[in-house]
């Protein structure tokens, strides 16, 4: 799917909306108000799914690269990522509680690859490049809605390029390997 994203107009995320995950505090500090990503809310509608498109400019947030606020899903919903240009990588956490978190992994995918978020599990995209914009596309349930209180509470996700002290016994991060292309059937998105 193709879209002219430059005749739409996007929400934008702030980097005051964001000051509350930011890693590197002593340069929040200092830094500009700048925009930090781009979204583009609801392009395609399929049968109850919503499509729309983010797009991380390539970005330092002080000493981390620029990412997503997080969030959870409301609900047992599943998403779908594909990389449209250029390479993310997608943080997933899922927890027992408040602060404990029961599993962490990562996911690298380039353009033309896909991942899942599992029901259940909180997730942050990261572009992990100070000179490609990352442009990702997405299905998810009209339904869902987003709940980002505990990245918020908490500063940011568990893992930041190193352990989030806020949080308590954190899991080991591991790696997963992303899908090489969207799955046909999209019903497991609704719930």
């Amino acid at each position: 799917m193709e879209f002219d994203l430059t005749k739409l107009t996007p929400d934008v995320r702030k980097l005051s909306d964001m000051k509350n995950v930011i890693y590197d505090k002593k340069w929040l500090k200092t830094a500009d108000n700048v925009e930090l990503y781009y979204m583009y809310r609801g392009l395609e509608e399929m049968d109850g799914l919503r499509y729309d498109v983010t797009l991380i400019p390539a970005k330092m947030l002080g000493s981390e690269f620029v990412k997503t606020k997080g969030h959870y899903h409301i609900g047992d919903w599943q998403e779908i990522y594909t990389v449209i240009k250029g390479q993310a990588i997608y943080l997933m956490q899922k927890k027992n509680n408040k602060e404990k978190i029961k599993d962490v992994y990562f996911v690298k995918a380039k353009k033309g690859e896909s991942i899942i978020i599992p029901s259940g599990y909180g997730h942050v995209t990261i572009n992990p490049s100070e000179t490609q914009e990352l442009k990702i596309g997405n299905w998810i349930s009209e339904d869902c809605e987003s709940d980002y209180s505990d990245f918020e509470r908490l500063q940011g996700a568990c893992y930041y390029y190193a352990k989030n002290e806020n949080y308590k016994d954190i899991p080991p991060l591991r790696e997963e390997k992303p899908l090489k292309s969207i799955p046909q059937n999209l019903d497991f998105l609704r719930q």
